[in-house]
């Protein structure tokens, strides 16, 4: 039986896998990849991909009919950006989004739920309305009262 150092792609028990960054293929010339495909192209596996999808906004595969994943080449494009931020230029996850936004990549905050969850203040538009919504109802509630 051959040791663990003379099979091919085999490491030593107990050492570490060959670097993340080293594991990027080239993106092939077309429109749709399915997860396994990105997680080869970017060298991580899927589950990390699902994951940036929760973190990153702007990272929303399409579903087929099947319900799998399926990617278009700027989101293949966007993840190896991210990896990249991550992995070797050691941001977190919040400073990735804020390079990516300093950047001008749109829609890189994370979901709305997760903003509100945060503290994150509302948009001046938005709390415009919701003050005037605010208003009108409490002038109902006056109405009904009465």
């Amino acid at each position: 039986m051959k040791q663990a150092s003379q099979v091919p792609g085999a490491r030593a028990p107990g050492t570490m896998p060959d670097s993340p960054q080293l594991a990027v293929t080239p993106i092939p010339d077309k429109s749709y990849f399915r997860i396994g495909e990105v997680a080869r192209i970017v060298g991580v596996k899927p589950y990390v991909l699902r994951y940036w999808e929760s973190e990153f906004r702007a990272i929303r595969p399409q579903k087929s009919r099947s319900q799998q994943r399926l990617y278009r080449r700027r989101d293949v494009e966007l993840l190896l950006r991210i990896k990249k931020l991550l992995y070797e230029e050691r941001f977190t996850i919040a400073g990735a989004r804020r390079r990516l936004r300093e950047e001008g990549a749109v829609d890189i905050e994370a979901s709305e739920s997760d903003a509100s969850e945060k503290g994150a203040p509302t948009s001046k538009p938005n709390q415009e309305f919701l003050n005037r919504l605010r208003t009108d109802l409490e002038k109902i509630l006056k109405l009904v009262e009465d």
